[in-house]
């Protein structure tokens, strides 16, 4: 458990939908921000309309994220680390770029790898810290058309787990939060009349909340919690049809080219 007044705080994938709404939230209630972001001059332009600070970081490579971690040990000892970049390639599995999904485990799995990785050892010398593992409630539901991003949201909870039993006899705490599907860019162009939805203001909350309530894992909304269980002991027929039903019976992975090609540029599709 930490008190965020006055505390350091790093988030990375911090310009933009949740990212940017964590660091708001951590603003407010007094931490010293630092977001990360691959995108540099959008992290420099949301750190100044926030008050925060800003530095490039590619999650992907261990060399930035410790460049991240440096820069922001100059304004103290690190006290939180929430690792939120994360991207979805959406699609039937054997239609994707393999380049593509190879990226989409570099950032979201490999991502979460290098930030705990470089962040943990100062925070157990120090006896004090907290991490955020941002996944997702496909680590406990999977869903046809995002099965690569399923896997490594599944995988950054299974790392979770199995850190937070190392560090267990430690002051240093670790949260896996698992969101629904957000209003983000991320799920631009994607239908969700039938999915529990969330603001990114709403993630935030939660993912600040664990600073002073460190659970081990945080579905949001928390009614999900349970959805892991029932997943597993239905029968997987029974499931198809259940999330084909979900989805109104389009295809797997289905969106609105339009309304998703400013992200699928960005993440280089």
């Amino acid at each position: 458990m930490i008190d965020l007044d006055g505390a350091v705080a790093c988030v990375t994938g911090g310009a933009r939908g949740i990212g940017r709404a964590t660091a708001v939230e951590l603003l407010r209630r007094g931490a010293r921000v630092w977001i990360g972001d691959v995108d540099a001059d959008e992290a420099e332009r949301t750190a100044r309309e926030i008050g925060a600070r800003s530095a490039h970081l590619d999650v992907t490579q261990v060399t930035s994220m410790e460049a991240f971690h440096a820069a922001a040990r100059s304004d103290g000892p690190v006290a939180m680390l929430v690792n939120n970049a994360g991207i979805q390639v959406m699609g039937t599995f054997v239609d994707q770029n393999v380049d593509l999904l190879q990226r989409e485990v570099a950032v979201n799995l490999v991502g979460v790898i290098n930030g705990m990785h470089t962040f943990l050892p100062a925070m157990l010398a120090q006896d004090r810290g907290h991490i955020v593992n941002v996944a997702s409630m496909a680590a406990k539901v999977t869903t046809p058309g995002i099965a690569v991003y399923c896997a490594t949201k599944y995988a950054v909870a299974a790392l979770s787990r199995a850190v937070r039993a190392e560090i267990a006899d430690t002051a240093v705490t670790l949260s896996t939060v698992m969101p629904t599907a957000v209003h983000t860019e991320l799920t631009a162009g994607v239908a969700l009349e039938l999915l529990p939805t969330r603001q990114p203001e709403q993630i935030a909350t939660a993912i600040a909340d664990s600073a002073g309530r460190p659970r081990r894992e945080i579905t949001v909304p928390r009614w999900l919690a349970p959805m892991g269980a029932v997943e597993e002991a239905l029968p997987e027929p029974v499931l198809q049809q259940l999330k084909r039903l979900a989805t109104l019976r389009r295809p797997p992975g289905d969106f609105d080219e339009d309304a998703r090609r400013g992200y699928l540029d960005r993440i280089g599709r």
